[in-house]
């Protein structure tokens, strides 16, 4: 049988207490460092993350592990906030909610995790993805750009060609002087346009090679380049199994 009542604030206050001391003792300064260069503040490796995550809710209900996903997301500890994306049930949150989340989530891991492993789990895409779009927040209207992509690559039925040239028409216009995080977001949604949509991937290919962005972004060796038309090419090359 389900639980559905609340779990007691003894039960949660411990678990949280238990993950904070797990990621205090897997804190690594060189991880922290390394972090840091990409904007990001926490210092334990993802993968042991993941493992204190998962250790924390084995054996729970769903219901409990989302309160303690709640009270480790009210930490406003940036590790333990990524643990508590993996513990949130995202069909129980509401869209205000997940909005003054997505705010709130400064650091860019936080906000990916948030984004990936709820947003666009929790059933709320199709009203927030308007919301954020075009929020003068960056940070903010990044997500909104994520969630069109998500759209574009699973649900391109629902695509019309209007909203493809409405999207290429924006992003040539702002990409180029867009700020790092929208501009990455802006430059996923013209590679999976180009990817995705035959009859539109001339031109995605065209806007970016004019725009040059992530151009000369610096790639390791067996990693596709982010440059979009490489990025185009690559990935086309791959689906025709050349």
């Amino acid at each position: 049988m389900t639980e559905t009542r609340p779990a007691s604030p003894t039960v949660v206050d411990a678990a949280v207490a238990d993950v904070r001391d797990a990621l205090s003792r897997l804190a690594d300064p060189d991880i922290l460092h390394v972090n840091h260069r990409h904007g990001d503040d926490h210092a334990v490796n993802l993968t042991k993350l993941r493992a204190v995550a998962k250790e924390t809710g084995t054996g729970r209900t769903a219901a409990v592990k989302h309160e303690i996903g709640t009270a480790l997301w009210q930490t406003g500890d940036s590790a333990c906030r990524l643990a508590a994306t993996l513990l949130l049930r995202p069909k129980a949150m509401d869209t205000d909610e997940l909005d003054e989340m997505l705010r709130d989530a400064r650091t860019p891991k936080v906000h990916n995790w948030l984004l990936n492993y709820v947003v666009m789990k929790s059933g709320r895409a199709d009203e927030l993805r308007p919301r954020w779009f075009d929020d003068p927040d960056p940070t903010v209207a990044s997500a909104g750009w994520a969630l069109t992509t998500q759209r574009l690559v699973k649900r391109g039925d629902e695509v019309s060609s209007t909203e493809i040239c409405g999207l290429l028409d924006t992003i040539e216009s702002t990409m180029a002087g867009s700020g790092e995080r929208l501009q990455w977001a802006q430059n996923e949604c013209l590679a999976q346009i180009g990817i995705h949509y035959p009859g539109f991937r001339d031109r995605a290919v065209s806007v970016g090679e004019r725009l040059g962005v992530l151009k000369d972004y610096p790639t390791p060796k067996n990693c596709t380049s982010p440059y979009a038309p490489v990025w185009i090419a690559e990935m086309v090359s791959r689906q025709s199994g050349q």
